[in-house]
Parts: structure tokens; sequence; C-alpha cells
């Protein structure tokens, strides 16, 4: 059985900054997250994505925060355990021990949740189902790798115009297809790419994904008429289902799906504590910023749980060299 100071379930971005600033408190971290890499949502959702309100940077791709975090937490060496979930809590002589899904178990001085919105898989696309090809996608990590392909997006929502805008410039065509005539994503993203000449196709819906091991078109029903589109890819942008999955089970106070907190971010269970857009307190804001200022809360306040005899404020960084 492993031992380490603080265990952090979720490797995103506020989980990365917590195991830089444990690291800072001088505190060994193991991360674990179910996902096969660092970042959590950031990573799987919107790599290439442009944020705006991280504090010091006017405009910040997603994959290089990421990559950002990362480095800062590499200088105090924390382990990955990536790929694993966390299954089963359990306390022995008062500490948590974290049951991992690959047999292992980490004994922990506090355990640290930051897992977003926990696990989460893509809804599926039901014209794809019977389409066992290549060709389908449900995420865009890399934009670069559909660049001259010919790409219908299904879906109206923030990440469905955030992939059509981005890959306007390098794909062959982009066509976006949606169900509604209204649109869930926000009205600057829905006028940009109408403003790019984007084909916007609406009441409309995916019939078949044409193509033999291979998307080559996809048959779309709108208006009592069924027109075929070229298609080399198909990004079915239709939203995820979220699950806590084991964390539900734990004897954690919820509220819905997300983790009750004090404003030490402290959970009911003695030495937990929970972060990041999983945690719930009156007034909570669900931004990358608010999970950074959480994580540091946390973790500071874990460092007195872990030795009574630390100090809550660690004092200022740019003091320490």
């Amino acid at each position: 059985m492993q031992r380490v100071d603080v265990a952090i379930v979720g490797a995103g971005p506020t989980g990365l900054f917590g195991a830089y600033y444990a690291g800072f408190r001088g505190l060994s971290v193991t991360l674990i997250d179910a996902l096969p890499e660092a970042g959590g949502q950031v990573s799987a959702l919107y790599p290439e994505k442009m944020i705006f309100d991280v504090a010091g940077f006017p405009a910040i791709r997603g994959r290089d925060l990421v990559a950002g975090l990362v480095t800062q937490a590499a200088q105090f060496h924390p382990e990955y355990r990536l790929g694993v979930r966390a299954l089963g809590l359990e306390y022995e002589n008062g500490q948590p021990i974290v049951s991992l899904s690959d047999g292992e178990r980490v004994e922990c001085g506090a355990l640290l949740i930051t897992a977003g919105m926990g696990s989460f898989s893509p809804r599926p696309l039901p014209a794809a189902q019977d389409f066992t090809g290549d060709g389908v996608r449900y995420f865009v990590p890399r934009l670069a790798d559909l660049a001259g392909h010919d790409v219908v997006i299904v879906g109206g929502g923030d990440s469905a115009f955030d992939w059509a805008a981005a890959l306007h410039p390098i794909a062959r065509s982009v066509t976006l297809v949606h169900r509604r005539d209204r649109f869930r994503a926000h009205a600057g993203s829905v006028a940009q790419v109408r403003a790019q000449g984007t084909e916007i196709i609406v009441n409309a819906e995916v019939r078949h994904i044409l193509g033999d091991g291979r998307v080559t078109g996809v048959q779309v029903a709108a208006g009592g008429e069924t027109r075929s589109l070229p298609a080399d890819t198909v990004v079915a942008a239709l939203g995820f289902t979220a699950d806590l999955g084991a964390l539900a089970h734990w004897g954690l106070r919820l509220d819905h799906r997300h983790v009750v907190v004090d404003s030490t971010m402290a959970t009911n269970l003695p030495r937990v504590f929970a972060a990041g857009d999983i945690s719930e307190y009156p007034g909570k804001v669900r931004l990358i910023a608010v999970g950074f200022g959480e994580a540091a809360t946390a973790v500071n306040n874990a460092a007195v749980v872990i030795d009574p005899s630390a100090h809550l404020f660690p004092g200022h960084s740019s003091d320490q060299g």
C-alpha cells in the first residue's frame, strides 16, 4: 500500500494546481484520474479552445494551460496514476485509504477531490450506432488532424460552434447540423460561425452515416427532404452525461452531483476536502480561476490537519525564493 501526504482525485486544472500547492507546502502528492492524460475536461473536451478568464493570461489555449500547470507541479515531483479510477474510501487509524481500480491502495494524510463533474461520457449519435468504421468523433483533441477534411458537426451547443469556428480555416468544408432552429451556444459564437459562411442546417437530423470502413458522407433529413453531404469526419457534439461513480457511495454530503464543503473546503468526512467544479457551497461560481483559489485553500487547511503544528498561512511564495 502506498503512503502519501495528499491524494488528489482528479487531474484537471484544479487538481494540478492543488498538486503544485501541496508540493509548495512540502507535502508528497499522488494524482489519480480515470482519463489517460492530465488536464481533465480541458484536455478531453476543448484542448484547442482559447480560455479568456484565467488570471494573468489575456487568452490561453486549453492545451497550453494544462502544459503550464503540469510543468508548475513537476518541480515537486507528484506521482500520476492515470487511467485508474478511485473506487473505495475507508479509514485505518484515522487515515483515509483510497482503493483503486488497478487493485492498489493509497493511504493519505488528507484526500482532495477535484473530480470536476465526475466521470463523463458523450451522448451517442443515433445514426452512428450501427456504423463500425472510422471517422465519427465525439472530441477534437487536435484540430490539425482534420485539416483538409469535409467535416459535418452535429449539435447546437458551445462545443459544436467552437469547433466549427476553429475548423473553418483548415478544413475543406464545415457544415453544422442541428435538430432545432435555436442554439444553446453563446450568441457571439453563433454570429462568428455565420459570418465565416459555414452552412448551418436547422430543424434537421443526421439519419445515416455513409461509407464502408471509413466515413464518406452523411444523409440529413430536413424540411421533409433528405440530402447527402460529403464528409470525411462527423463530429457529434451532443453533450455529455456525468456520473460521480463510486464517489457517490463514500458517504459524502451531496447536493445533486456536487460535494458540499465549508469555508475551508472540508467535506463532512474527516480529512477529505473538495475543490473546483465538484464542490458546492452558497455563492459557488464554477470557473477555473475559482478552482485555483479553492485548491490553495483546501491544501493549506489540509496541511494543518496532517500536521497540527503547521501554520495555516504558508507565507508568500515571493518571500521564499
